[in-house]
């Protein structure tokens, strides 16, 4: 049994138990040995621990400690059911509980307390052997210990690791069982093995074996992996592929452990950096094994008297490295709720927005930061600075809003000493109500002339220098700003200046284990083809991103065509292994004006912005890609008469079906 309670920075307590001991004293923080053939006797001391009136006559129960400080501890409780076969080594007897194994560090939640009690597999079973009964009687003692865990409501069960490359029958037993559970997680023991030697020689890379068995339980969602984190780690890329698997634990062994000057066990900096990863993912970090550090005997008991646990030097260094990371900012912990959150994209050329989604769009300084930049830019260029007292620069807001652009504008103009004559166009008559009051209120009625009305059917009264908008979604162009522009740019002079000026979509392949997941939940065809805005986190990202569809603005061409099409090729790094695509991760980077941008795409992005999350493209069907074969992308952007919508398939190195042909389950309506 795993116990573990997730309580961010919070003191270390260590559990500690004796081996068929009886009658063993309460210590402060420790676990009564329970026999299971006897009734426990709970003292007042223990009362504070265990629920009182305990009885474990009968098959063992699971014990949760929740001490408010307590971060955990990993308990070997194999061997509990009994098997009657006819070979005596197989048999299972039951058995006291024993620590081996300490699990130290919870998931890096805040302001919650999670308490987990995770139940540890026999590790003799090997549902793949040559042997029958041996197959036999490992099959028969999974399903009876899992269905024990199931009895007591506990939250998980690990597995042990498969004896071998073929798992097969492991997998189609363990596929069996996860049809039948509700709540309980199975955590597959699996280790972080990438090694480029011959494969006669052994396992050469786990992940090759996760995913078999992974796919042989048809990607489950109650199936995860915990690691064992060996001294030897394999290339950062190849580490990176974890990064978008559903890892619930990394277990590292006391071998893993280097020693520092004084003597005490620490890691290495690749250590430290994938332990940092587990906690940023909300893995469990489990130490394993038995102490391989000569200590100084001062550090053999506590300040009480007691003895101290084993492994309290090493757990002591995991938790400060915990302890140590740096908090989150605050824009971070106010959209943690949206990490792998799928959201549908807003369709604000169809639908009115709210007022919550004004305001926070409002709260992203950055962007209009940039914006005034552009504006300011463009205004200098528009307007010598002896004639600036002269002229006056008609600048039309297409998409006004409740008015920040107008604001960015006016700013932009006054930095610049420029005059400006400004025309607002919105739809939304509800956000129009907003921007009169604001007019009304920074007394600009004799700047700013408000226009409630489409920008596609607008007619100007006279032609703008500088046409402004705010149209961009995470893929640049999927809340139709080219339409909307197109319709727009009628009312720009012909050397008028067009902010933004251009804008890049691009996509890049992506393990996102629980993004497809989510998805596959629905268990329908139309959520497979909808593509969602996601605060992209538990991803792995495969292979660097590249573009996909580009507009510029102002184009006069008669032959304006906003259908696009385009073929991408993407190769995985040789170092990395083979890794499963879920799916393609979207951004945008445009050019508002020169040197001013303004984007989410990884390498580029504008720091501190908040207004895009990335956009998710899900595959139907996961394809595995191996550093030696490239994948092939294919990306149509269709347009119709009343809608527009995106198509998407793999050709190589596995077809995979067309997407949402002819917008059959998403679109964006005109």
């Amino acid at each position: 049994m795993i116990t573990s309670v997730a309580n961010a920075r919070s003191q270390l307590r260590i559990l500690k138990t004796s081996r068929r001991r009886k009658n063993t004293p309460f210590l402060p923080h420790m676990m009564h040995i329970l026999r299971w053939d006897q009734p426990v006797t709970v003292s007042k001391k223990a009362e504070l621990i265990l629920r009182p009136s305990i009885d474990v006559k009968h098959p063992p129960v699971s014990l949760k400690v929740p001490w408010l400080n307590a971060l955990g501890v990993f308990v070997d409780k194999a061997k509990q059911v009994s098997v009657h076969r006819t070979r005596s080594h197989r048999r299972a007897s039951p058995s006291s509980l024993t620590v081996h194994e300490a699990l130290v560090i919870p998931p890096r939640v805040h302001h919650v307390s999670v308490l987990i009690s995770i139940r540890k597999i026999s590790s003799w079973i090997d549902l793949d052997s040559e042997d029958e009964v041996l197959r036999m009687d490992s099959e028969t003692t999974l399903k009876q210990e899992i269905a024990w865990a199931t009895h007591l409501s506990l939250q998980a069960c690990l597995l042990p690791t498969p004896k071998g490359t073929s798992c097969a029958n492991y997998a189609r037993c363990v596929n069996q069982i996860l049809q039948g559970l509700t709540t309980l997680q199975l955590w597959l023991r699996v280790p972080l093995v990438k090694s480029d030697g011959d494969a006669s020689e052994g396992l050469t890379d786990s992940w090759e074996l996760w995913n078999s068995f992974r796919l042989l339980c048809e990607h489950d969602s109650k199936l995860s992996v915990a690691l064992d984190v060996m001294s030897t780690l394999p290339s950062e890329t190849s580490l990176g592929r974890w990064m978008g698997e559903s890892v619930r634990a990394a277990i590292i062994s006391t071998d893993s452990f280097l020693t520092n000057a004084r003597g005490y066990p620490c890691l290495s900096k690749r250590h430290q950096k994938l332990v940092a990863g587990f906690f940023d993912h909300a893995a469990q970090v489990v130490v394993s094994g038995k102490p391989v550090h000569n200590l100084p005997k001062a550090s053999d008991s506590n300040t009480e008297g007691t003895q101290r646990h084993p492994l309290r030097s090493y757990l002591d260094y995991v938790a400060y490295l915990f302890q140590k990371m740096e908090p989150l900012p605050e824009q971070e912990r106010i959209e943690l709720g949206y990490r792998d959150f799928l959201q549908a994209p807003l369709q604000p050329l169809m639908d009115n927005l709210e007022a919550q989604t004004y305001e926070t769009f409002e709260r992203d300084s950055t962007k209009y930061i940039q914006y005034q930049r552009a504006v300011a830019k463009a205004l200098v260029d528009r307007v010598p600075d002896e004639k600036a007292s002269e002229l006056t620069t008609v600048l039309m807001v297409v998409g006004a809003g409740r008015g920040p652009l107008v604001r960015a504008s006016l700013q932009a103009a006054e930095e610049t000493n420029r005059k400006l004559k400004v025309y607002a166009v919105e739809k939304n008559p509800n956000a129009v109500v907003t921007l009169h009051n604001l007019v009304k209120l920074e007394g600009w009625e004799g700047i700013v002339t408000i226009i409630s009305c489409d920008m596609r059917f607008w007619n100007a009264s006279e032609k703008a220098d500088i046409l402004v908008s705010e149209l961009l979604g995470s893929f640049g162009d999927n809340e139709l700003s080219p339409e909307c522009l197109d319709g727009a740019q009628r009312f720009l002079k012909p050397d008028g200046i067009s902010i933004p000026s251009s804008y890049t979509s691009f996509i890049q392949p992506v393990t996102a284990t629980k993004l497809y997941n989510d998805v596959k939940a629905h268990k329908d065809l139309a959520h497979f083809e909808t593509p969602y805005v996601v605060k992209l986190h538990s991803v792995a990202k495969l292979a660097p991103s590249q573009s996909v569809f580009t507009f510029t603005h102002p184009n006069f061409s008669t032959k304006a065509n906003n259908q696009r099409y385009k073929k991408l090729h993407f190769n995985l790094p040789s170092d990395g292994g083979s890794a499963l695509v879920h799916g393609f991760a979207g951004y945008f980077d445009s050019v508002l004006y020169k040197d001013v941008h303004l984007g989410i795409e990884p390498t580029t992005a504008t720091p501190n912005m908040f207004s895009w999350f990335p956009i998710f493209f899900p595959l139907r069907k996961p394809v595995e890609v191996h550093p030696d074969s490239p994948l092939e992308v294919h990306f149509w952007r269709c347009c119709g008469s009343s809608k527009v919508w995106y198509e998407w398939s793999v050709s190589s190195p596995t077809p995979t079906p067309m997407h949402n042909t002819n917008g059959r389950s998403y679109w964006v309506g005109l």
